[in-house]
């Protein structure tokens, strides 16, 4: 009689155990419109030039604000301190493109380098593909940016 006792709990300790087991897909963050509500915040460039890194102890980092479609970027790519360059950005809806998003710099600096296809947009994350170039993609992580860059 022992025995079935100890049969019958190894079995419900095994149907346990499987019923443990997750068949859950991996979390997938949702896709978000690409409008300038959706954007608006802080952003840290994570990667570009198709997933190269930044280099260690360089930056770049953007504030898009909705209310007006302004942005403020702090970088450091080509210099030793922050640059920081203001400006405007407009989001435009392409039939074929999707989001494509362009910008121009206050006092004269001219417009951005290229036109970026929003190609991502998640609640943490959105990736921009340069209109006339498919090779230059920059990821963008949504962040804080420090108190001592702005």
């Amino acid at each position: 009689m022992k025995r079935i006792w100890f049969y019958l709990a190894f079995m419900l300790c095994s149907l346990a155990f499987v019923g443990c087991e997750s068949n859950e897909e991996e979390f997938v963050e949702p896709q978000l419109e690409v409008t300038p509500n959706n954007i608006a915040g802080e952003w840290m460039l994570e990667s570009w030039n198709n997933g190269l890194p930044v280099a260690e102890g360089c930056y770049l980092y953007m504030e898009l604000v909705r209310k007006d479609r302004t942005f403020t970027i702090y970088e450091n790519l080509d210099s030793f301190q922050t640059v920081r360059q203001t400006g405007r950005y407009v989001i435009e809806v392409d039939p074929e493109l999707g989001a494509v998003i362009r910008g121009n710099y206050d006092f004269g600096g001219g417009d951005w380098n290229h036109h970026y296809i929003i190609s991502s947009l998640t609640v943490s994350r959105m990736i921009w593909v340069a209109v006339d170039d498919p090779q230059d993609v920059s990821v963008y992580v949504r962040t804080e940016i420090p108190a001592e860059i702005k």
